[in-house]
């Protein structure tokens, strides 16, 4: 009887990479599940034949051995034997059945000790007894530009789980004894099955745990945590932007049952500044100057985030020119050279004049000949001929 192609199982190219492969797996293996397909002989079939495809292709040697002898590869005789239901047997010389969860479990991310992996999610695998790890936190903080130049610490406030100070976060009244549960005789897990396949779910008894007290803290209720106000310093380093995360081990929530607290993440968004504009570690400005100086040329002072700075204006400069200030920009948050800042220089006209001023640029207009031709008309006569 023909072999089906593996590759054309998995709906991927011979070409396919050994992530893209694992993607088109997980695709697969969801769609065809038995728990999503109840009764159904033939997605129950299909779920077998992807996932012995997906456990060939993403071993290199045997992807190596199929794509040159095809499945006759894993027949009896050579390479590697083939136990029931038409899965390899575990190698070249052994023979043991592999469950198709095993490569369902590995590739959703369930890890070897059990408990919270993508599988248990959809599936209601989990548990594996003793603590479970706390949850981690988001902390959202706003600071200026300025701030974010230079580096600044900040006291921040927050509500959180924290460990049970009467009991010390294992749920249990003071003097109370702990005994091994006796649904899942300490396991923390209990099996159930699903058709003709069989997995494991948390305890519903000890949530996981795998003991029960005899008497629950009367603090905590016997959750071995509390939510509670706590207050922390944060040191925030120079250069950081909007959607910088700062990480803060073991600030989370506390775990429960002798598990590890979570961490904290403080997020952070940089305020809009009224002058600056943050272009990666660059800034950029805006700053007017007289039309006098534009023709005449001189020196200017211009802001900057550390101090003032100067700026040297050549003679003749037109409206809009980016001048550069070397390392006047914001720090490089890893460490490398400071940006710039770029400042675009805008000529300013005056809207008002007196008579001596009129009088006198009346005279310089007349010596440039501008009087007798005005830029605007001597323009439209050039322009003409595009009309």
């Amino acid at each position: 009887m023909a072999q089906e192609d593996y590759y054309a199982l998995l709906g991927v190219e011979k070409s396919v990479s050994a992530e893209d492969l694992k993607k088109a797996y997980r695709k697969k293996a969801v769609q065809y599940h038995p728990d999503k397909n109840p009764g159904n002989k033939e997605a129950e079939e299909m779920f077998k034949k992807v996932s012995h495809a997906y456990e060939v292709l993403s071993d290199a040697d045997k992807r190596a051995a199929y794509d040159r002898y095809g499945a006759a590869a894993f027949e009896g005789g050579g390479g590697v034997p083939r136990g029931p239901a038409g899965f390899p047997g575990g190698g070249a010389g052994g023979g043991g059945f592999h469950d198709p969860f095993d490569v369902f479990r590995e590739v959703f991310g369930q890890g070897g000790g059990g408990g919270g992996g993508i599988f248990d999610q959809m599936f209601g695998g989990g548990g594996g007894g003793g603590g479970h790890d706390g949850a981690d936190l988001r902390y959202d903080m706003e600071i200026t530009l300025e701030e974010a130049a230079r580096g600044v610490e900040r006291e921040i406030s927050f509500r959180k789980n924290m460990a049970c100070e009467r009991c010390h976060g294992n749920g249990a009244e003071p003097g109370s004894k702990r005994t091994t549960c006796p649904t899942c005789k300490g396991a923390g897990q209990v099996r159930r099955s699903g058709g003709i396949i069989t997995f494991t779910q948390t305890c519903p008894s000890c949530g996981g745990a795998g003991q029960r007290v005899e008497k629950v803290c009367t603090g905590c209720r016997g959750e071995g945590r509390v939510p509670q106000t706590t207050k922390l310093t944060v040191k925030i380093p120079p250069g950081v932007d909007s959607g910088s995360r700062l990480r803060s081990s073991g600030n989370g929530e506390a775990g429960v049952a002798g598990g590890s607290a979570g961490d904290l993440y403080i997020v952070l968004s940089v305020k809009d500044h009224e002058l600056f504009e943050r272009q990666g570690d660059d800034l950029f400005c805006e700053i007017p100057v007289k039309f006098t100086l534009a023709s005449l040329g001189g020196s200017i002072e211009v802001p900057t985030l550390f101090g003032k700075g100067s700026l040297k204006i050549p003679a003749g400069t037109q409206s809009g020119t980016t001048f550069r200030l070397r390392e006047k920009g914001m720090p490089s948050l890893r460490g490398g050279r400071q940006g710039d800042q770029l400042v675009r220089v805008q000529v300013e006209v005056p809207t008002s004049l007196t008579s001596e001023q009129r009088k006198i640029l009346e005279e310089f207009a007349r010596v440039s000949g501008d009087a007798a031709e005005p830029t605007s008309k001597g323009f439209f006569e050039k322009a003409k001929k595009f009309f």
